[in-house]
């Protein structure tokens, strides 16, 4: 719900702010409070092999496009999109589902091949408005799942 919930907060950089910047301070607080809670529904939710790959396949067509005949193949697979980097990533709950695609799918650095067979390691995405807007994606498709499962 971080798409619902959350707002972004903009403030034009000229005259005084100062009571500006403290409501949206405020604002960042209570969005934060029902961020937690989504977080804690999707820990507490497992996940099937099947409804992980699911997720992560759509996580490739937010990040590399749908990818339909006569075009490129996204240069990794979903397979590697659910991968853990680290011990405290494994596990099938919602939660580190999301983690592990996350953090794939932005980080970069994944083994992968070109569309002309060359090896290649995934980019990370450097662009603000598109880490953003990912990222939203992203939590959006989470809370969906969250939806379909509970």
């Amino acid at each position: 719900m971080v798409g619902e919930v959350c707002n972004d907060i903009r403030l034009p950089h000229k005259g005084n702010i100062r009571d500006e910047v403290i409501e949206g301070a405020f604002k960042v607080l209570d969005d934060f409070e029902a961020v937690e809670a989504s977080a804690d529904a999707m820990k507490a939710l497992r996940l099937q092999p099947e409804e992980e790959r699911a997720f992560a396949t759509a996580a490739l067509a937010l990040r590399y496009g749908e990818r339909g005949e006569g075009q490129l193949p996204a240069p990794v697979s979903a397979e590697q999109l659910i991968e853990a980097r680290r011990p405290e990533d494994l596990g099938h709950s919602l939660w580190t589902t999301f983690q592990r695609v996350q953090e794939n799918t932005l980080k970069g650095g994944q083994p992968g091949r070109g569309a002309n067979g060359r090896r290649l390691h995934t980019r990370p995405v450097a662009s603000i408005d598109r880490s953003v807007s990912l990222n939203r994606a992203l939590w959006v498709l989470a809370e969906e799942m969250r939806r379909l499962k509970a």
